[in-house]
């Protein structure tokens, strides 16, 4: 039977109880998928394909793009069985186009995230994918930790460049798996939207596993990083993350410093089988998660001697 997290964890100090709760996160359990059939052109076979949906607060790197009139559908993230219900695999594939008699290949890495995706992504946005994501979702309240099952296939071979061209170029370094967490204040001045960072959770996920890790807990560091804090560090961005204004307009998420002392305005949340800049990556390695979810600190409750 497919484990499930709706649990209370409790631990005993001195004379005073300390409770976690955790809450499983909207469609974080990845029992309810929606699916999309879609046909691309002519020009490049005419293939007709599923686009799968996750719902909720989630959009993934599944995308419908199309450039001067030509519809092409990458699918990179999909629902799997895991016991009596479902998980969620992402995997970083090495995609090939055929059209008119060229064929191009293309790095498209499996990704999930808070967040909204374009329906259809333009030609406006294929040199930056992430301009075509509007990343976060609103939420203030404050986690101590992002806990989720999971398991990986991590590829020991060199990651590939390939932006949707003729050639894929080799590059130095190895590809990993990466689960994040960032809170942010956002608000907007003049167009621009600005944010505090609040809080970070990062890991880098390095190795293959043999069977689902369950119960994988990231903790939630607040403010500016701190030695205690043993995880990677995602520093301030100015260009990353994007959303959109209050005038309809796609702008970059302005990250002017690290504060603790302000509550969240928005959360993101990103689970990918890869870490390394769009189009490139590693093809092959697949990250499988479920039963994403938010712990939070219970107040102290006085036991009686």
């Amino acid at each position: 039977m497919k484990s499930k997290i709706f649990i209370i964890i409790a631990f005993v100090a001195l004379s005073v109880n300390a409770q976690e709760r955790v809450e499983l996160l909207p469609f974080g359990d990845f029992e309810h998928w929606s699916e999309q059939q879609l046909k691309e052109s002519a020009l490049i076979g005419g293939q007709t394909k599923t686009l799968y949906k996750i719902g909720g607060p989630w959009s993934s790197s599944n995308a419908h793009a199309r450039a001067f009139g030509v519809d092409k559908i990458s699918v990179s993230v999909t629902p799997e069985k895991r016991g009596d219900g479902y998980c969620c695999k992402m995997q970083s594939t090495l995609e090939n186009v055929s059209a008119v008699g060229i064929d191009f290949k293309a790095l498209a890495t499996g990704s999930i995230y808070t967040g909204t995706l374009l329906d259809v992504v333009g030609l406006k946005q294929s040199s930056d994918p992430n301009s075509a994501i509007d990343m976060g979702v609103p939420f203030a309240d404050r986690p101590t930790a992002l806990v989720l099952d999971y398991k990986a296939l991590i590829q020991d071979a060199a990651a590939v460049y390939a932006p949707a061209k003729t050639k894929v170029k080799e590059v130095s370094g190895h590809d990993k798996g990466q689960i994040t967490l960032i809170l942010q204040h956002r608000w907007e001045e003049n167009g621009h939207v600005y944010a505090y960072r609040v809080g970070t959770a990062t890991e880098y996920i390095s190795q293959s596993t043999t069977d689902w890790v369950n119960g994988h807990r990231v903790e939630v560091c607040y403010g500016a990083p701190k030695a205690d804090c043993q995880q990677p560090w995602h520093e301030l961005s100015n260009t990353r993350h994007k959303t959109h204004n209050s005038q309809g307009k796609m702008v970059c998420i302005e990250e002017v410093d690290f504060r603790d002392d302000v509550e969240p305005t928005h959360l993101i949340i990103q689970i990918s089988a890869g870490s390394m800049p769009p189009f490139t990556g590693c093809p092959g390695n697949t990250v499988w998660c479920d039963n994403i979810a938010l712990v939070y600190e219970q107040p102290a409750i006085a036991q009686s001697r």
